[in-house]
């Protein structure tokens, strides 16, 4: 019988292949698409044994979820965590829109916004991939909500619409075309949103 410092160690193993693994699948689903995710691409870009992803996850289903939760581990780590410093409202809706825009210009992901990638996938079907990447996309946009009630904005809803069709247009054509000028064309766009509010 395995001691618990066994169990222990077996677990820590476990939990870091699981990591580097779903971290690895959330980078190819910004490339190629969560449906492109495949075990033995897995294992050949993290080292890791097919039979050791497959003892972790049980399935590729379970690999493509794993993917959606790291990346919004990523983001809630390298972009929300720096926004909430700053004060709710119009505040706090510009750090939002510069700090997003620099996590894509510092190539977090190797191509560009994971939800604007796997949401554009993911449109139209059902399923349990396709909950996670509507609740990791409702939770953008009711951030975006939040913060325009905060700063007056008389429609909060509407106003969320154009952030996000600006910034998602700017991260689609900075991807297609490698042209960063696009991005920050969406940046300005996205801010004067906020500059026009009663908050702003």
């Amino acid at each position: 019988m395995a001691t618990d410092d066994q169990l222990d160690g077996r677990r820590a193993r476990g939990d870091a292949t699981r990591r580097k693994v779903a971290r690895e699948a959330a980078m190819i689903a910004t490339t190629h698409g969560l449906d492109s995710i495949t075990v033995g691409a897995l294992a050949t870009a993290t080292g890791v044994s097919k039979s050791g992803i497959l003892t972790v996850f049980g399935n590729r289903e379970a690999i493509q979820i794993a993917a959606v939760a790291e990346a919004r581990h990523i983001y809630r780590e390298t972009v929300l965590a720096k926004v909430y410093e700053a004060a709710p409202g119009a505040p706090r809706l510009r750090a939002f829109i510069d700090i997003w825009t620099d996590y894509l210009l510092a190539g977090v992901f190797r191509g560009g916004c994971f939800i604007a990638a796997t949401t554009a996938e993911y449109g139209r079907r059902d399923g349990p991939v396709a909950d996670e990447v509507r609740k990791l996309k409702r939770g953008w946009l009711t951030f975006l909500e939040t913060e325009l009630t905060a700063a007056g904005s008389p429609n909060p809803a509407v106003d969320a619409f154009k952030i996000d069709a600006f910034l998602n247009a700017g991260n689609a054509r900075r991807e297609l075309f490698a042209d960063d000028t696009e991005l920050v064309c969406a940046k300005d766009l996205a801010l004067g949103v906020v500059d026009v509010l009663p908050g702003g």
